[in-house]
């Protein structure tokens, strides 16, 4: 049969609800992506849309992770309200739910023994074995909303061929489509297959617990009878914790009903939001935006609202719904009044039974209202208003709740607002003519750019200084990537993938002469290289690694005193973790370290404070770029000063696990 790439599956909903909950609250890509995960339903929906011509990856996104990164939280948030309307399509009965409750844990159990097996097999991608021991037998899950007995048979007596041909659809490639296609093989026929194959046809027949399984792990990786049942339990336990986390029962009969009635209530009132901000006009300054939209909040909640908007340390009332609005200008600090409080805390308050300052009162006048209920807006590090909301305390976790929601979107909206270029021209004729003088001044710079690379190689064939030669090695590169990136500019395309090998040490000692003529030439400054003796060749290539030393070592000297400091760069190998091999590069200074209000979004693009800190565009560059080299970076600061290590893919692990 053939199947479409977009399958419409049932999700267990509590999953589904537990998503968007972590969407709303803005838990970390991470987080979010360790959820939907979990559910097969919604893995299928993600790979499927983010594979899709619309987005048109240049390599196919293999995990929910990398969708996540690759669509943005917004996008990710608009993709789970489908697949959550989606769900509430089904009517499934009694016996559906509980063949929906056995599918999610015998599709659990087998991807977490998967990832289980690969870290201990050292198979390089574990959360591919994952995803993949979620996706193997998702022909049961289609015949669970497939109508007609015959095709219902269809797809469980084949689900090998079906979890292939999707896989395939999806992009995943070969040894994954393999690794669906002979899940069913018997141990003695897997003892030379591909490492994948063999952990998706092990974690298939743990996953029953049976002996037959236990015995098969000697066969297929030598596993000894005692640590293949202890994999055994610790999964068990862990698929056990997850249902009780989510609420569903493992052993009982289980009913979605409850959880679909809630995820249909969740879905309404954030479909109430977007509509009710989409009728107010989201141009012109921040302040005009937040006077338009306390019309829109009254008109999901139905009450009334005023919208105070923060200028200096006042906050100005705006706009309001209940009448005549007056001028009113108050402190922001929190002097004990509910809406200073919400203001300064960042987070609702209720005026509930507490005794209500003159302030209260004066709001609780101008809403004639009984109660108050106070909501911030914070976008990003700002908050830039606040709504108070006239209430009754009869429906306050209701009216909180939307509130809630729609000061939520209207946050995302200002905050990608801000981060967007506002353009001065949108007619066709200027963004054309734009485009052709863009062009013409790539031209016009990668002339210049030609010449001077012609100049350097011919002087490099003049001198015989070896370190010059490097010095002028490392400027041509650079140009040559200079160039590169124009390239892509003029024709809009994106870099290609670059894959190769790079001796850190020797790279550090190229930059560090050339960083030192041009960030610490003052004599007050110092950069040291403390460099270790054991080969340090990584996995990747060099101008994204220039790129990440560049920016982090700029910042740390334009963070240093003016009279002075000092910035160290490190290396060490080998490093392991994780089972594998790494390399360790920490850059440290000691400057005043990062300030407060930075750390909380350290790599997301904000503000620069150069001088008093790290923060700005580079670092956000700096962590997308590890995070595609799939390396790990992490930050210490205080008053001594900062320090950020990064672990990056050893060339010598990718060699171990390729042999």
């Amino acid at each position: 049969m053939d199947l479409a790439p977009d399958l419409q599956l049932p999700s267990i909903p509590e999953v589904t609800l537990r998503a968007l909950e972590a969407c709303q609250r803005d838990e970390s890509y991470r987080t979010i992506s360790e959820i939907v995960s979990v559910d097969t339903a919604l893995v299928s929906r993600v790979l499927a849309l983010v594979n899709s011509a619309l987005y048109r990856p240049e390599t196919p996104i293999k995990s929910v992770e990398q969708a996540l990164l690759r669509l943005g939280i917004r996008r990710f948030h608009t993709l789970l309200l489908t697949a959550a309307l989606r769900q509430l399509l089904f009517e499934l009965g009694g016996d559906e739910w509980q063949q929906l409750r056995d599918f999610w844990r015998h599709s659990l159990t087998t991807a977490l023994t998967a990832r289980a097996l690969a870290t201990l097999t050292r198979y390089q991608e574990p959360d591919e074995a994952f995803m993949l021991g979620m996706l193997h037998n998702i022909g049961e899950l289609i015949a669970v909303k497939t109508l007609t007995p015959e095709a219902q048979e269809y797809y469980i007596s084949h689900q090998p061929e079906v979890a292939a041909q999707l896989v395939t659809t999806w992009g995943l490639g070969a040894m994954a489509a393999d690794a669906m296609r002979y899940q069913q093989a018997l141990p003695n026929e897997l003892r030379d297959a591909s490492h994948l194959v063999k952990l998706i046809s092990l974690s298939t027949r743990l996953a029953l617990s049976d002996a037959a399984g236990i015995a098969a792990a000697t066969t297929v990786f030598g596993l000894n009878e005692e640590l293949t049942r202890e994999i055994n339990r610790r999964i068990t336990h862990e698929v056990s914790s997850m249902a009780a986390s989510l609420s569903i029962p493992l052993d009982d009969d289980y009913n979605g009903e409850s959880a679909t009635r809630k995820l249909k209530q969740t879905i309404l009132q954030q479909a109430i939001a977007n509509q009710a901000l989409g009728l107010a006009d989201l141009q012109g300054p921040v302040h005009q935006v937040l006077s338009e939209t306390v019309n829109s909040l009254t008109l999901i909640t139905g009450l009334p609202a005023l919208c105070f908007g923060h200028t200096d340390d006042s906050l100005v009332l705006l706009s309001g719904t209940a009448g005549d609005t007056p001028q009113f200008a108050l402190s922001a600090q929190s002097g004990g009044s509910v809406l200073t409080e919400a203001f300064t805390s960042g987070q609702p308050v209720s005026l509930g039974t507490r005794t209500p300052t003159v302030l209260d009162r004066q709001l609780l006048s101008l809403l004639r209202s009984p109660s108050l209920l106070a909501v911030p807006v914070v976008a990003g590090n700002e908050r830039p208003g606040v709504f108070a909301l006239g209430t009754d305390n009869e429906n306050l976790q209701t009216t909180t709740e939307l509130a809630l929601l729609f000061t939520h979107q209207l946050s995302t909206i200002l905050v990608e607002r801000a981060a967007e270029p506002q353009p001065s021209q949108t007619d066709e004729i200027q963004q054309e003519l734009a485009r052709q003088h863009l062009r013409s001044q790539i031209h016009e710079v990668s002339n210049p750019l030609t010449i001077i690379r012609q100049y350097i190689y011919q002087l490099r064939n003049r001198l015989d200084d070896t370190e010059v030669q490097q010095d002028l090695d490392v400027i041509g590169d650079e140009l040559d990537r200079a160039g590169d990136l124009l390239l892509n500019m003029s024709h809009n395309d994106n870099a290609p993938d670059e894959t190769g090998t790079t001796e850190l040490n020797t790279e550090l000692k190229d930059l560090a002469r050339i960083l030192e003529d041009s960030l610490f030439s003052d004599g007050s400054r110092s950069l040291d290289v403390l460099l270790c003796d054991h080969p340090t060749t990584l996995a990747i290539d060099a101008a994204p690694l220039r790129q990440i030393i560049i920016n982090l070592v700029r910042n740390a000297a334009e963070s240093l005193p003016e009279q002075g400091g000092e910035v160290l760069l490190r290396t060490a190998a080998p490093v392991w973790q994780n089972n594998r091999a790494w390399v360790e590069l920490e850059i440290t200074d000691t400057g005043k370290g990062i300030p407060d209000q930075i750390r909380a979004s350290l790599f997301s693009p904000v503000a620069t404070t150069k001088g008093s800190g790290h923060s700005g565009l580079g670092l956000s560059i700096v962590k997308q770029l590890i995070d595609d080299m799939e390396g790990i970076i992490a930050c210490r600061t205080g008053r001594e000063g900062t320090t950020f290590r990064m672990l990056l893919p050893a060339a010598s692990d990718r060699k171990n696990q390729t042999d």
